[in-house]
């Protein structure tokens, strides 16, 4: 028997795991484990009422979810634990949970389990779209340096900005918290022992920088008094590369999971991350698309330059010994799955029964046999508000060109269109910036199902595309750096791990010239669209937005 390794993905709904051979990253099991709480958006599970935008977990979740995964994924594969020789973890970010000085969260003790600012935020928690618009405006005020970093705005998704709607609206639980960390950084602490804050998390999420930290006090404390000695007082932990590693299991904690205490356990990683190992790159030019219910695009560089509109860049904060950089879409599948869920007429659904197919693969083949811009239509792809390159999570989507003659597939072929155009939309800014985008690599279950959706990519960006056959690579991604963890973790252990565990057959889409030809011009309408109600006219969709906060808001007091 060879050497294993595990990884675990924790994503917004469930847990995912696999184990992987350490010389060939073959998965010998996988499994998933959905969290019994789900995600909060309504009430806590104590019922205190959610305002809107808020989006919240229990953190008993992620330990259940483990001690489910774990002894599991060992009976599966049908080896011992001592045979593990890794383990490595991904998390969602900014999922961020208030901490005592035990490093236990506040949300399971009292008096602060009844309090929704005591419950893990997670990253899709966009009721502090206020601080972080105010920390913008700041920024750019003051000239704050840090602020080119990371596009020139603040996401309402971050660390900071969350901090700062707790001071404003419930502050005793700031001074009762002892630290505010990532979720994925406390599992590694429950793990191991040892508390300490990745690269990733702390840089993309929490603005924090190699060189310059966190940013300036006196900035901090002209948002708000008791902000200005967060850094060291909230925040505080050695900041680590991405798959270094932190510790070994505690005994108890390996007993429970039946693998040997000691074993080597990496930094946590942010789960869109871990997909640049899984898909097998470790090299600038190629930028990773890890596509799901939103997209994330990543992109290695040996230099830091600064890319407006982009959510970041952080040194090892993707793959150690390189610049990565972060751009994303808030919604891709989650636009595809709400059109079949809310907008698809009964005519459709009987259409697919009768052909036995489900209702995406019908939308699918119909759609599939349209021309670029047979529909007229053209949308906004913004249903979860715009990560790159506006930074707007107050934004919406939209659907132009409708007529009383378009049907269900037009529509559904022009959502699978604006999720590539906003692709393009980031692939030309990080061009701009002088960074080389070669060709596009694409993870997730969506891109594996669906070929229509790859080709429009192809034929949208002008780049091939490859979607690699493994179908957990963002788990893969964290079990190559727990492999990599048990030499230290360092650059040359992962890339060497990533050279052994990830290589895939791969199907490949090359653009069609006549399409690419065809989608220019959409495309061209598109940043029409874009432009106007992204920058132009962009408080139309704002003050739509705050009519609706507000009526829910009254709804929820009344």
């Amino acid at each position: 028997m060879g050497e294993y390794t595990i990884g675990l993905d924790f994503g917004t709904e469930s847990a995912r795991g696999v184990i992987a051979d350490t010389a060939t990253g073959e998965l010998l099991a996988e499994n998933s484990v959905v969290y019994p709480h789900g995600v909060l958006l309504d009430a806590l599970p104590t019922g205190e009422k959610l305002g809107p935008e808020w989006a919240l977990q229990h953190p008993g979740d992620y330990v259940y979810a483990v001690e489910q995964l774990v002894p599991s994924l060992l009976r599966s594969a049908g080896i011992r634990g001592d045979k593990i020789v890794g383990l490595g973890v991904d998390f969602t970010s900014c999922t961020m949970l208030p901490i005592d000085e035990c490093g236990d969260p506040l949300c399971l003790k009292d008096p602060w389990s009844r309090r929704p600012h005591s419950w893990p935020k997670l990253w899709k928690h966009h009721a502090a779209w206020r601080e972080a618009e105010r920390m913008t405006t700041l920024a750019v005020e003051r000239g704050e340096p840090f602020l080119r970093r990371y596009g020139g705005r603040i996401s309402s998704e971050w660390m900071l900005p969350k901090i700062l709607q707790i001071l404003h609206e419930d502050e005793p639980i700031y001074h009762a918290a002892d630290a505010f960390v990532e979720a994925g950084d406390w599992l590694v602490y429950t793990l191991t022992g040892r508390l300490v804050r990745n690269a990733a998390g702390a840089g993309f999420k929490g603005m924090w920088h190699g060189v310059e930290g966190f940013p300036l006090p006196e900035y901090l404390r002209a948002l708000h008094p008791a902000l200005g000695r967060v850094a060291e007082t909230k925040l505080g932990g050695a900041v680590v590369p991405v798959g270094a590693a932190v510790g070994g299991l505690t005994e108890a904690t390996a007993k429970k999971l039946g693998l040997q205490a000691g074993t080597p356990v990496a930094a946590a990683v942010i789960d869109a991350f871990a997909a640049v190992p899984g898909l097998g790159v470790a090299e600038p030019g190629k930028m990773v698309l890890a596509m799901g219910t939103s997209t994330c695009h990543m992109l290695l560089s040996a230099h830091e330059t600064f890319v407006e509109g982009m959510t970041g860049v952080v040194r090892d904060g993707i793959v150690p010994g390189y610049f990565g950089y972060e751009a994303g879409q808030a919604a891709v599948g989650d636009i595809f799955g709400w059109f079949v869920d809310h907008a698809v007429p009964a005519y459709v659904r009987d259409a697919a029964t009768q052909a036995n197919v489900s209702v995406f693969t019908w939308l699918e083949r119909n759609a599939a046999a349209l021309q670029p811009g047979e529909s007229g239509l053209v949308a906004l792809d913004w249903w979860n508000g715009n990560r790159s390159i506006l930074s707007d999570a107050s934004l919406s989507g939209a659907v132009i060109g409708y007529t009383l003659s378009t049907r269900p597939e037009e529509v559904y072929r022009a959502l699978l269109e604006s999720t590539a155009f906003g692709t393009r939309v980031i692939v030309e800014q990080f061009e701009r910036a002088g960074l080389a985008v070669e060709t596009l690599h694409v993870g997730g279950g969506i891109a594996q199902r669906n070929q229509l959706l790859m080709q429009i990519y192809a034929d949208v960006t002008g780049k091939t595309v490859y979607v690699p056959s493994v179908p957990e690579n963002v788990a893969l991604g964290a079990a190559v750096f727990g492999a990599a963890a048990r030499s230290g973790g360092g650059a040359k252990e992962v890339t060497a791990a990533i050279r052994n565990m990830a290589r895939h057959h791969q199907t490949v889409y090359r653009p069609i010239l006549e399409n690419r030809v065809a989608y220019d011009q959409l495309y061209s309408l598109y940043r029409s669209a874009h432009d106007y109600f992204g920058l132009a006219q962009k408080r139309l969709m704002h003050e739509l937005r705050l009519l609706r906060d507000e009526a829910r808001s009254r709804q929820v007091h009344d």
